[in-house]
């Protein structure tokens, strides 16, 4: 590798003598350039942005992202560009330990299939709350961090070229005043007004940088809306969920033989008696399935029900089923019977 050792050298010096300069200014030795007032009040309004857009950003992510482990998970892959691992939120965990608790206890008894429907439920919740930070990162959190990346970090660099440029300029004015002989003067002085020009025309570009916060302000005003409301919308979701879920553990309570205040069937002899009496018959369900029309059950996948034939002649496809007071046909194909 070859070595300029000139220019090293002339590097060295310079980045000492910016050292000394930088130590008269600080201590009041010699003359600083002073921006103007309206600059300063736009660089401290654009400060006071970038650090607070900061914490608002870290805090968000934090409500929507709990786990800090996933946070940092996160931050890597989308480092190195990578799709992020779908993973299932604490909810839907819940609900699957719930399920397969219900299954262990047996989907026959209240306890069991009460706790398979609440199961269900709660990954309803799970995915609702998925869809809700997905959503919220979409239209806040990564906009507000897409402006420090690019915006703020703008502003900074043409900062710092600013004061690399006033840091010249001054250097030049302790020259023009240190110049002894009048063959040095008009040099002197020829690089003091490069030096000023270069500073005023940095100056002039890194105000208007500094006024665009303004519209930045906007646009964050605009992401703030569309935060709330997208989190309305996730509460009066969540709301709208565990109030069918409550109807339906009413509904569940309320089958023959089931005690609403005990935890399991204490009745199972009486229930199957008034089963065979009636002609239904228990049946788990396999798969979920959305009523077609209001003459049809909706159905979720583990739930029982009870069912029997439409009429005296058997149809291929459906039969009619009850759950609590909830009554209608349901598909064949999704149920299996159980003995």
């Amino acid at each position: 590798m070859d070595f300029n050792v000139k220019k090293i050298v002339k590097d060295a010096g310079a980045a000492i003598s910016r050292v000394v300069q930088m130590t008269e200014e600080k201590l009041g030795t010699s003359e600083k350039t002073e921006l103007d007032a309206h600059f300063e009040n736009l660089w401290e309004r654009a400060e006071n942005t970038k650090n607070w857009t900061e914490k608002i950003v870290r805090d968000a992510e934090a409500v929507l992202i709990p786990n800090p482990g996933n946070r940092i998970e996160d931050f890597i892959y989308e480092k190195i560009d990578k799709k992020r691992p779908s993973r299932l939120s604490n909810l839907e965990y819940l609900g699957l330990d719930m399920i397969e608790a219900g299954n262990v206890f047996g989907p026959g008894t209240a306890y069991g299939s009460c706790l398979i429907k609440v199961g269900q439920w709660e990954q309803k919740l799970g995915q609702n709350e998925r869809d809700f930070i997905g959503s919220a990162a979409m239209c806040f959190t990564q906009p507000m961090r897409k402006f420090l990346d690019t915006e703020i970090k703008t502003i900074l660099k043409e900062k710092n070229l600013l004061e690399v440029k006033r840091l010249d300029l001054d250097a030049c004015k302790n020259r023009v005043r240190k110049a002894r002989s009048m063959l040095g003067q008009p040099a002197a002085e020829r690089d003091l007004r490069i030096a000023q020009s270069e500073f005023d025309r940095q100056a002039e570009i890194t105000k208007l940088l500094l006024e665009g916060i303004g519209s930045s302000h906007a646009a964050h005003l605009r992401c703030l809306q569309e935060f709330v409301e997208t989190q309305a919308r996730f509460y009066s979701q969540c709301t709208t969920i565990m109030t069918d879920l409550q109807r339906e553990l009413a509904s569940m309570s309320s089958m023959p033989g089931v005690d609403p205040n005990s935890p399991i069937n204490p009745k199972p002899n009486e229930w199957n008696n008034e089963v065979s009496n009636n002609g239904m018959r228990k049946a788990r369900v396999i798969y979920d399935y959305d009523g077609q029309d209001t003459t049809e059950l909706s159905l979720m996948a583990n739930e029982i029900i009870m069912v029997k034939e439409l009429s005296d002649k058997p149809n291929e496809d459906y039969l009619y089923g009850e759950r609590g007071h909830q009554k209608g046909k349901v598909p064949r194909a999704y149920l299996e019977f159980i003995s």
